[in-house]
């Protein structure tokens, strides 16, 4: 039964409904929404993390940290909005290929814990 249970939660057409749910949550400004989808004692890694003013290592652990930086960044940015470009899915993780309202191309990269919430992602910018 595991075997059937881990095939279903890492189905393809699950882990890409996920990443549209994902940018339709940002894109409804919805914090609390966005945070559903993760497992509360998630990692967040981004070089944004810092230059917001928030850990030097640019790596948060749990909800309330996170949440602290996402609605420092929403504050900041109220007219945000992404674009679903595409999205790359493995047995356990999915890469949303977006464009935000700046027009930057960023990857989002997210890990799934067992419950199918995503226990780790990774903002990664383009390099300049």
């Amino acid at each position: 039964m595991a075997s059937t249970m881990t095939a279903a939660l890492h189905d393809s057409a699950r882990l890409a409904a996920l990443g549209r749910d994902w940018i339709a949550a940002w894109n409804a400004h919805d914090l609390e929404r966005v945070l559903a989808l993760y497992a509360d004692d998630f990692e967040m890694t981004s070089d944004r993390i810092p230059a917001l003013g928030f850990d030097a290592s640019g790596t948060l652990r749990g909800k309330a940290n996170v949440r602290a930086y996402w609605s420092k960044a929403l504050a900041m940015i109220p007219n945000l909005r992404f674009e679903l470009i595409d999205s790359y899915v493995s047995p356990d993780s999915i890469v949303v290929f977006y464009q935000n309202e700046r027009g930057s191309r960023i990857c989002e990269y997210l890990r799934l814990d067992a419950d199918g919430k995503i226990r780790q992602g990774s903002a990664n910018h383009l390099a300049h």
